[in-house]
């Protein structure tokens, strides 16, 4: 899957994941691969990724933000 994170200011991510952990409204959440398309709103906490390559684990801080999963193309909008 491909993975962009980006904020107002810059693109903090660009890559290929195999799976993505997101701090949703309601709690976490996961995606993988062949996720079904989805929109959903985030709270503050970290974006926790694993990299598809080197199954290499990151993780990201933000203050709220978006997601976009369509196509195995995930979009983060966050703050």
């Amino acid at each position: 899957m491909k993975l962009e994170i980006r904020t107002p200011a810059n693109e903090v991510y660009a890559g290929e994941v195999s799976l993505v952990q997101l701090p949703g409204i309601d709690g976490l959440f996961e995606i993988l691969e062949h996720h079904a398309p989805l929109v959903a709103a985030l709270q503050k906490g970290q974006v926790k990724i694993e990299t598809k390559e080197d199954k290499q684990t990151q993780t990201f801080d933000i203050n709220g933000g978006v997601v976009e999963v369509l196509h195995d193309k995930i979009l983060v909008l966050a703050e």
